[in-house]
């Protein structure tokens, strides 16, 4: 006899054993750089990006602007950049790399060594090493760069392991989009020249950090402003979806953050939840304000046919949030974190700025949106502590491989700014935010094969509390892409839920991997094992042959 997966509608099970409530634990007073911008590149390892500034941590005889945080440890050492990373975009490829495009134009006056970084391709290739020791990244803009200069873009993996990069601006902007990048482009290159794009043109000008996300079906899906498409890359085409209801605007700007929700099987039908922004009808900074509310709302649509003619269905957050982020759990349920109560992104460009921020009254405490459940009682903040720490414009939100949060950064201010009287100062701890399975006796996955082949049953040896053992229990194995978290977005975040099932004896579990690469890109992933909501730390794969991209295998 095995025990069944449950699927994810159905009727819950019986609660997980007692444990503690979820906690935020300070890991280091320090991180080095700001991380605005971070990614999860091995089990041990997170690599932030700042812009190049007058941050602490030091490299070749100035600042760094890149630094690798240890997981293990709690600690950083620098990253040599040789380009401006700031407000730049990201995603893995197929072969592993960890792929940076984009970032400031301009250099730094205090940090001679920056150099433009709105044409640059920076490529860091998996490292071996659990503590990055000899790590480096490839920033060469003379072999490898941009087709166009890209500033506030958008990166995201597609079904052939390569990256489509969306949009951006040219160059340095007062606050909106005043010099727009109207393309999309790949990397690797597949042409000689970019795609223009009359949706980024029609979304002007708040369409900076364009909300994009690869469906199963190989399309893209991306909201930008208050607006959304469905992009066919292979036709070529944009088909126009509906509007974000009751005027509310989404990306910077006014930053709301938005995320593809769990794909489970065997349909793998595609959900878009978008929550936060503004609801404003002008975008001129002389009239709006640090003050400026932001919306409760969260707007979710369903991408199958059926559901676009139904077009998006809205509830509420417990408070207004501008540039919050949305982060999967690997149970499905969704984490809404960090952001402000009011205001705006972007630095000093509105009245009433607080210091240099646009934004006021940061929202301190996280809520879980659980997917599945009814309309209107989806999101909860029962159990949730304050971080006690404000996160507001440039920081950033990663799940580990841990199975818990790692949050860092914060920065709206012009350059390194710290001291007493500064209300949002340049933050440099890190935290993380711990779920309640992270106190308790959890699922162990074994030896697991580092590449995974599309199509495939998997066994993997597993070892489970004796208070997981119980008949009926709900059990959940998620394939999941961790994200790029830059400017309250991550970038390629993805989970898809595998069948699955354990043997009689609990010592093995067989799932059964996504059919191609369309429902997940082939590149790196983690897989958790969840029961009861109790869930394992997460095993570092590879989805797919491993082969550089284009690749369908």
């Amino acid at each position: 006899m095995k025990l069944a997966l449950v699927p994810l509608l159905a009727t819950l099970a019986a609660a997980a054993p007692s444990a503690p409530g979820w906690r935020f634990d300070l890991k280091a007073e320090t991180s080095g750089i700001v991380a605005l911008e971070a990614i999860v590149v091995s089990p041990t390892l997170v690599l932030f990006f700042d812009r190049a500034s007058n941050d602490p941590l030091q490299i070749n005889n100035h600042s760094a602007w890149g630094a690798l945080w240890n997981l293990e440890s709690s600690t950083v050492q620098p990253l040599d950049v040789f380009t401006n990373s700031f407000c730049g975009s990201g995603a893995l490829i197929s072969n592993g790399s960890m792929v940076s495009v984009g970032g400031d134009p301009d250099g730094f006056p205090g940090n001679p060594a920056i150099h433009p970084g709105n044409q640059a391709i920076r490529v860091f290739e998996p490292c071996e090493s659990p503590t990055g020791e000899g790590c480096t990244l490839f920033d060469n803009p003379d072999a490898l760069h941009l087709l166009v200069k890209r500033w506030y873009t958008t990166a995201i993996r597609i079904f052939d392991g390569s990256l489509l990069i969306i949009g951006g601006i040219h160059e340095s902007t007062p606050f909106y989009n005043t010099d727009p990048a109207l393309s999309y482009e790949f990397f690797p290159r597949k042409e000689d020249t970019p795609r223009p794009s009359e949706f980024l043109n029609r979304s002007l000008p708040a369409n900076l950090f364009p909300r994009a996300f690869a469906l199963p079906d190989g399309k893209v899906f991306i909201v930008a402003n208050n607006q959304s498409i469905i992009y066919d890359i292979e036709a070529n085409t944009e088909r126009i979806l509906p509007d974000i209801p009751n005027n509310v605007r989404v990306t910077n700007p006014i930053d709301g953050s938005a995320i593809l929700l769990p794909l489970s099987p065997p349909d793998f039908i595609p959900e878009v939840l978008v929550c936060g922004g503004t609801q404003t009808d002008t975008i001129d900074p002389l009239l709006l304000s640090s003050q400026t509310p932001a919306t409760t709302q969260c707007s979710r649509i369903r991408l199958d046919e059926a559901g676009i003619a139904k077009g998006w269905e809205v509830e509420h957050m417990l408070e207004p949030r501008i540039m919050p982020e949305l982060v999967h759990l690997p149970n499905g349920q969704v984490l809404i974190a960090n952001g402000a109560r009011s205001g705006f992104a972007a630095i000093a460009s509105v009245s009433e700025p607080v210091g240099n921020s646009n934004a006021d009254h940061a929202v301190l405490t996280p809520s879980l949106y659980t997917p599945t459940a009814p309309l209107g009682r989806r999101i909860s903040n029962a159990d949730m502590p304050s971080s006690g720490i404000a996160r507001v414009y440039h920081s950033s939100i990663n799940l580990t491989p841990q199975g818990n949060f790692l949050i860092a950064g914060s920065n709206p201010n012009m350059n390194t700014t710290v001291g007493p009287g500064i209300k949002f100062p340049s933050e440099f701890r890190v935290q993380t935010l711990d779920p309640p399975f992270m106190f308790v006796d959890r699922p162990k996955i074994g030896a697991t094969p580092k590449k995974l082949a599309f199509n495939k049953k998997v066994t993997v040896p597993i070892s489970l509390p004796l208070a997981l053992t119980r008949p009926g229990a709900k059990v959940q194995v998620s394939l999941m892409d961790l994200g790029f978290s830059t400017h309250a977005f991550h970038s390629s975040a993805r989970l898809v839920f595998m069948d699955a099932t354990i043997s009689a004896d609990r010592k093995s579990l067989t799932f059964t991997t996504p059919p191609n690469g369309r429902v997940f890109p082939p590149g790196p992933a983690t897989v958790f094992l969840t029961v009861d909501d109790v869930t394992s730390e997460g095993a570092w794969v590879m989805m797919g042959s491993g082969n550089s991209p284009p690749t369908l295998e």
